[in-house]
């Protein structure tokens, strides 16, 4: 049975779900909490070998591209002016930006020694893409905080402050469009310097594109997989016609990223070593045909793309076929080079189920207290205060 808490003018609502997620956020507080007393050897599996592991791999690269539905979905609104896909902006915008706390957070807490955090604030090493990828990550958090702050001073009125962001928006647009393509690049270029430790069926000179072009296509899937479960867990309508047309952008990227990998793959004569029988060339093929054909023959088909059911598995597929290109990438593709076995341990595990639990809760607070999802008024058309065209 759910009860909802009230505090002001705020409210949210209790459930056995949430009260899971609760229970999950709290064990990764007290893991933190160890973590940053004990240090990373004692609660993690980390080595020599295995300097990145689940924090890095699962919680920033993957849930780096998750995000990529604010700057994807903010380039085709604002720039290329397709304002039929305007009803998701904000949603897009918030699932991003939960996103990318998240990943901060993670990024914190595997630092090695935490509180030396600021040193890249005032230490410049700008010879360093890993300096590059800070920067740009905790400057396009800052940029998305302060383009929540339009939805947020809605509720709670500053009317100067808020006539301040309206009108630095252009200038945040275009940084929050610019940020990510550098920093999504950047976190491929880190696995240039691998060659010969990443498996060729991964490592390439193209990578900081394949993870820039993928982080683009998969905003598109993963707004409409986030729609999708908003739809259903608050008994609305879910806005098929645009996540209907969305799978078009998607579908167009994923035949372009399949059709430059497998020229890549050939042009440096490794294209066989995915037909040899290893795991690697397993994966390989289970993450391009399951993950990615799969997907571009369903939104290529109008009566599965134009269904429910179809663009939401779709969908499904195409964000699960990133987070285990990322994987691919992290861990299978460096596992023969490392020489030695990794497993995420159980302080791992709570913390990163944790950071996941606070991004679902912290979702489910302000999509019940600010004017997130499109409001549905009779099947017409609602324009928000702040100009944003809404249909229900």
């Amino acid at each position: 049975m759910a009860r909802t808490l009230h505090f002001g003018r705020w409210h949210f609502r209790l459930t056995p779900t949430r009260y899971v997620l609760i229970f999950l956020t709290v064990a990764m507080l007290v893991a933190a909490a160890v973590r940053l007393v004990t240090g990373l050897g004692a609660v993690t599996n980390l080595s020599d070998q295995w300097p990145w592991g689940l924090w890095i791999g699962f919680d920033l690269l993957s849930g780096i591209a998750l995000a990529g539905g604010g700057f994807s979905t903010a380039f085709l609104v604002h720039v290329l002016h397709k304002d039929k896909y305007a009803p998701v902006v904000r949603a897009a915008l918030l699932t991003s930006l939960l996103g990318y706390i998240i990943a901060c957070l993670s990024l914190f807490l595997d630092v090695g020694r935490w509180y030396n955090f600021w040193r890249p604030f005032v230490y410049w090493g700008y010879h360093s893409v890993l300096f590059e990828v800070f920067w740009c990550i905790s400057l396009y958090t800052v940029v998305q905080i302060i383009e929540f702050g339009d939805i947020f001073l809605e509720k709670v009125k500053f009317p100067a402050l808020k006539r301040i962001i309206e009108r630095a928006m252009p200038f945040l647009l275009i940084l929050g469009i610019a940020l990510p393509t550098l920093h999504q690049s950047s976190l491929g270029s880190l696995f240039i310097v691998a060659v010969g430790k990443l498996n060729p069926l991964w490592w390439s000179m193209l990578i900081p594109f394949f993870f820039v072009w993928s982080a683009f296509f998969l905003g598109p899937a993963m707004v409409t997989l986030e729609g999708t479960m908003a739809a259903r867990a608050y008994k609305r309508e879910p806005e098929l016609p645009v996540y209907a047309s969305l799978t078009k952008v998607t579908m167009w990227m994923l035949i372009i990223y399949f059709i430059v990998k497998i020229i890549d793959l050939n042009y440096r004569g490794v294209l066989s070593l995915a037909f040899n029988g290893s795991f690697e060339s397993n994966m390989f093929l289970l993450e391009m045909v399951v993950f990615v054909a799969i997907p571009i023959i369903m939104y290529a088909i109008p009566s599965i793309r134009n269904t429910q059911w179809g663009v939401f598995t779709a969908s499904f597929l195409v964000v699960a076929g990133v987070i285990l290109n990322r994987a691919n990438v992290c861990f299978t593709g460096m596992a023969q080079a490392a020489g030695a076995p990794y497993s995420p341990s159980i302080w791992e595990w709570a913390i990163t189920l944790g950071l996941w639990s606070v991004l679902i809760l912290g979702y489910c607070f302000i999509v019940e207290n600010f004017a997130i999802l499109p409001r549905e008024e009779h099947g017409k058309t609602v324009t928000s205060s702040s100009g944003v065209e809404l249909r229900a």
